[in-house]
């Protein structure tokens, strides 16, 4: 296999099986640390590359889809002209024009100077504000609030405006809040950060310094009016539906029906409004701020969000606040990497024809269908069957369940992408057409049915998801290749992997947020008060358990922000082991390498969390991630299944026995 920084393409995919006895710890007590039994080896033998953050199981297979694309690419870049597909054109094109390092450089800051000077030549506040429309719709950057199309919470089949928080450089609200010195010292970094993007346009120093603090106190007072992570974990804090006077009272400064009327959505009678308070703070700056200080944070909202396709020098800036700095990373990822990333960014579904037709059977797709399903199954017996839900709200609980839509691989109609124009030799123009032309598709949504045909993500990523809204599971091709899907292992550890992870995201539609939403994705409260009285107290042993693990340093997981994941990965392991023993009843399974067929099942459940990561990462997710760490998602789940303990032969009293389990589903 080739390492993660090898500088060539893969022809083929690489195979690492589901489960790998390489990765185990057998120094290890499984029944002390299940984790480390599970992934320690792993841990050893797979040091963070130089130009990550974090390294796991998960990024290794991203890792090495990247370098299968970048082959795939090369050769549609190369080829000659009149045997490309249009497809081929474009992602080939793109993906060339990107490599055009020498070109790029040349042309520095040239292709924003035109935004700049526009920004720079507003005569008044009244044009300061209305240019922010157009800053939205023709550029990438995040410009004091955002505003998108979205399905209506009373009405999943209607797309309704959403207008919410947004405008902060930073991560999160935190960093703007906590007084900690490690905060203090992060805010001095992104003032320099700022100062020194300024700079590269050519404002002299000390002007971009005193910019930089201006910008900071801006984003600050927006910071204050957002909402936290957890607060927006509760659909109803950001339902508030609104007629357009109503907002015009909240931000009066804006004149909402020119500001729509500019990003191309017209006769609105009605949209949402995620944050209300968000939104008169916006009216304050907007209207408090001198004009100077407005036009500066218009500035580098700009500049940072263009940076990644302008010269080196503004690339490398970002790079090194936000990924060095904040994260950790050693380097800057070699450039086809980050070239195959923007293709997928702006043309993942194009990109992602030809991935599935070269990775993905149609086996794949059948068994991972089946395997689905099988999990569905067991979730419908463990609704029918728990001791704490009222039957009026099991029958609601299982009409969801069976609406669920399951979407596997890719989506069943590509996206047209011929009208968006790639040229071979501007970089910057495609990433600016790509954005122009998505920002224009997600707006032409409104007024229109929603599209429950639609992904969220391309083909190639690994990962999945599951939309309260649309109530479906998506698991996009590149999830389901080995080592986390393997077809040439028994199904244990499949079932242990893919399928705690299919379980993962079924469980979703009836966490602490999914919950919410009824079977036709409207925001509904479909339980009784006693039901949702017992959900809570379930879900807090959860909260409760989670809290104790340590992050990094002294800071623990903040298990407010965690506890849907955290529910999903406990509820999912046990419906796809119950799944499992459903699909092999009757057989008899024979142990392999000395692990029985129960063994195998958890093994394979914890090597798919494998993972190393950098300190400065570890913080940032502590404070933005609604994950937890990797060993808290093996350990916190098996410390809860007696199936695990009985796999094992672990008692009560042993680290990965929970004297009493936490159980939702």
């Amino acid at each position: 296999m080739l390492g993660a920084n090898a500088q060539q393409p893969l022809l083929e995919m690489p195979y690492s099986p589901s489960l790998d006895l390489s990765s185990l710890d057998r120094t290890a007590d499984p029944c002390v640390d299940f984790y480390k039994f599970s992934c320690g080896g792993w841990q050893k033998n797979n040091p963070i590359p130089a130009d990550q953050a974090s390294w796991s199981v998960y990024a290794k297979l991203a890792d090495e889809n990247m370098q299968f694309l970048w082959g795939m690419l090369e050769a549609d870049a190369k080829a000659a002209p009149s045997t490309r597909t249009p497809v081929q054109q474009k992602v080939g094109d793109y993906f060339s024009a990107c490599m055009d390092t020498t070109a790029i450089d040349a042309r520095g800051d040239k292709p924003i100077r035109p935004e700049l000077a526009a920004i720079d030549g507003l005569p008044d506040r009244a044009a300061l504000i209305a240019y922010i429309a157009t800053l939205q719709r023709q550029t990438t950057g995040s410009y004091f609030f955002r505003s998108a199309p979205s399905p209506d919470p009373d009405d999943s089949n209607r797309i309704l405006v959403d207008v919410s928080a947004g405008g902060l450089g930073l991560p999160d609200r935190d960093y703007y809040l906590k007084s900690d010195p490690h905060s203090v010292e992060t805010r001095a970094k992104y003032t320099a950060y700022i100062a020194h993007l300024l700079g590269l346009t050519g404002e002299p120093a000390a002007r971009a310094a005193a910019d930089a603090q201006a910008i900071l106190r801006i984003e600050t007072e927006l910071a204050k009016a957002s909402l936290s992570r957890v607060e927006m974990r509760d659909p109803y804090k950001t339902y508030h539906k609104m007629t357009l006077a109503q907002l015009g009272e909240l931000t009066p400064a804006i004149s909402w029906s020119s500001y729509f009327s500019s990003v191309g959505a017209t006769g609105l009678t009605s949209l949402n409004v995620s944050e209300p308070a968000f939104q008169k703070a916006v009216n304050v700056e907007l209207t408090s701020e001198p004009v100077e200080a407005l036009k500066a944070y218009l500035r580098f909202h700009l500049v940072t969000a263009a940076a990644p396709a302008l010269s080196s020098p503004f690339e490398t800036a970002q790079f090194d606040f936000y990924s060095g700095y904040l994260r950790g990373t050693k380097q800057m990822p070699p450039r086809w990497k980050r070239c195959v990333r923007q293709v997928d960014r702006s043309l993942g579904e194009a990109l992602g024809q030809e991935f599935v037709q070269r990775t993905f059977t149609a086996e794949t797709k059948q068994k991972t269908q089946l395997m689905t399903d099988q999990i569905e199954q067991q979730m419908q017996f463990e609704i029918e069957h728990l001791d704490w839900m009222s039957d009026a709200t099991k029958q609601e609980a299982l009409r969801k369940l069976h609406a669920i839509r399951n979407k596997i691989g890719y989506p069943e109609q590509w996206r047209d992408y011929s009208a968006l124009v790639i040229e071979p030799k501007d970089y910057f123009g495609n990433a600016r057409r790509a954005a122009r032309f998505e920002t224009a598709r997600q707006w032409a949504k409104v007024g229109r049915p929603t599209d429950r045909n639609e992904w969220e993500m391309t083909p190639p990523t690994v990962n999945a998801y599951y939309n309260p809204q649309m109530n479906d599971i998506n698991f996009p091709a590149g999830v389901l290749q080995p080592p986390l899907y393997d077809a040439k292992l028994d199904d244990a550890p499949n079932y242990g992997n893919t399928g705690a992870t299919i379980g993962h995201e079924l469980t979703h539609g009836f966490d602490d947020e999914g919950r919410q939403f009824d079977g036709a994705g409207n925001l509904k409260d479909w339980w009784t008060k006693d039901d949702a009285k017992n959900f809570e107290e379930r879900i807090n042993c959860v909260r409760d358990q989670y809290a104790g693990y340590v992050v990094v340093d002294d800071i623990h997981i903040n298990s407010k922000l965690t506890s849907g994941e955290d529910v999903a990965d406990i509820g999912g392991t046990l419906l796809a082991f119950m799944a499992w023993k459903q699909a092999t009843a009757g057989r008899t399974l024979a142990s392999i390498d000395g692990f029985t067929p129960d063994q195998r099942f958890f093994i394979g459940m914890g090597q798919w969390a494998c993972e190393n990561t950098r300190p400065e990462n570890l913080r940032m997710q502590a404070l933005t991630d609604p994950h937890s760490p990797g060993f808290a998602r093996i350990n916190g789940v098996v410390s809860n299944l007696p199936e695990f303990a009985k796999a094992f032969g672990c008692k009560v009293g042993q680290p990965m026995v929970k004297p009493k389990a936490c159980k939702v589903w």
